[in-house]
């Protein structure tokens, strides 16, 4: 990443490049026009989805643009406001509903090279940030934290993100004095983002259920046994109900920004997220992969991932890739990577199972071999030494659900967890 300043720098801790001797030899004239649209692609964010490896995920312009003035709007967000973001800029939280703020807004921003429990507060003094960007990890990161004066020295009056667990949610917001969590729900490459900008403790979001044909997203009923989406006898969507958990899809308008589905490079991989005839025949909309629950006022639950990605701190992490991986490895023998509930963590720490028929696996040497080639939260927390490993049920998540009912022996993998 570069860094240019322009004006006085207030900071050592960066070296930018000044831009200030350059822009006294530039043309004052108007740049060259240049021949592109908001439908052009922007660029690409390589995002696990719910199946397979990482797909290259297609960012418009159009796209970059809504995502982050909605959360602008919804949020409040203003000129005035100096936020505070300690996320990769190569996510779509950091890179584009936080950068987004400075490109059409004109919001200063505070970028820390890599997240500090121990300096998070004290940035945002120093830097008199007022708003503030979160994963649900970060949150309880802090709370963690012994206490400093500078917790409650800040002017943060907003934090959002995703994944901040009801739990905590109260007790953040009177620790560290912060007004309002901004929660969201939404896929890079999705069409059904949801924001609860209310403090509705829990909910990732919120739709009308009064005027569902205003933002046509829905919850589909999903037969837990192989993970169909349920039809009616008219081959219609079965749409679940208040209370019901099914997975959220949102309706894809064709010419409408906002409810294209752009998709992915590879069109195979486009054509795999689009259900047909959802709210009526011919129709089509884009299945996320997410299970939410929704209450009688249309308020939005986070529930559970399908297919066989899961969630770690903050990050997708494909089974898939992981397997592949460990495969490799330790000597081509058959593994299934799944996620566990680990108390007080948010989403689900990684599981393998491996198959060690005669328990020679040299585990030192697979440590070593997952530190290089697998990031940090891609590596299994925990393995599962079995004799043998049946991967054939792995197609509709049936092996790891019944591995993770079975109690056994877990062994710490990392000691990074």
């Amino acid at each position: 990443m570069s860094l240019f300043c322009s004006g006085q720098m207030v900071s050592n801790d960066l070296m930018p490049t000044f831009l200030d001797p350059h822009l006294a030899r530039a043309s004052i004239l108007p740049p060259p026009s240049v021949d592109l649209s908001f439908k052009d692609k922007l660029f690409y964010i390589y995002t696990s989805g719910t199946t397979g490896l990482p797909k290259a995920a297609i960012v418009t312009h159009a796209r970059f643009f809504y995502m982050s003035y909605g959360v602008n709007q919804l949020f409040r967000i203003s000129s005035q406001d100096i936020i505070y973001n300690t996320l990769p800029l190569y996510h779509t939280a950091g890179g584009i509903l936080g950068v987004g703020q400075l490109l059409h807004s004109g919001v200063t921003m505070v970028i820390r090279r890599k997240f500090s429990a121990s300096q998070f507060w004290l940035d945002c003094v120093k830097y008199n940030c007022t708003v503030a960007q979160y994963i649900g990890e970060i949150c309880r990161y802090l709370l963690v934290q012994p206490f400093r004066p500078e917790e409650q020295q800040h002017r943060v009056r907003l934090m959002f993100g995703n994944g901040v667990k009801p739990q905590i949610w109260r007790q953040f917001q009177e620790r560290f004095g912060v007004s309002l969590i901004g929660e969201f729900y939404g896929a890079t490459e999705g069409n059904c983002s949801v924001v609860n900008f209310e403090n509705k403790v829990g909910a990732v979001g919120f739709t009308t259920r009064i005027a569902p044909f205003l933002y046509p997203v829905t919850l589909l009923k999903v037969d837990p046994a192989n993970g169909d989406i349920v039809r009616d006898k008219h081959g219609l969507c079965v749409h679940a109900k208040p209370g019901e958990v099914g997975e959220m899809a949102g309706k894809i308008v064709t010419g409408r920004p906002a409810r294209e589905f752009d998709g992915y490079v590879q069109k195979s991989a486009t054509d795999r997220k689009i259900i047909h005839d959802v709210f009526r025949k011919g129709d089509r909309a884009f299945l996320t992969g997410d299970l939410l629950m929704m209450d009688e006022l249309g308020y939005l639950y986070f529930h559970d991932r399908t297919g066989d990605t899961f969630r770690w701190r903050g990050e997708n992490v494909s089974t898939s890739e992981v397997e592949a991986i460990i495969s490799n490895h330790a000597g081509l023998k058959d593994a299934v990577v799944y996620g566990v509930e680990v108390p007080g963590s948010e989403g689900r720490a990684g599981m393998a199972a491996i198959a060690d028929e005669n328990f020679n696996l040299d585990l030192n040497a697979l440590t070593i071999a997952m530190q290089k080639s697998l990031p940090q939260y891609a590596r299994p927390v925990f393995l599962r030494l079995m004799t043998s490993v049946d991967t054939t049920g792995k197609m509709f998540s049936e092996l790891p659900l019944k591995l993770r009912e079975q109690g056994s022996v877990w062994i710490c993998a990392s000691s990074h967890a």
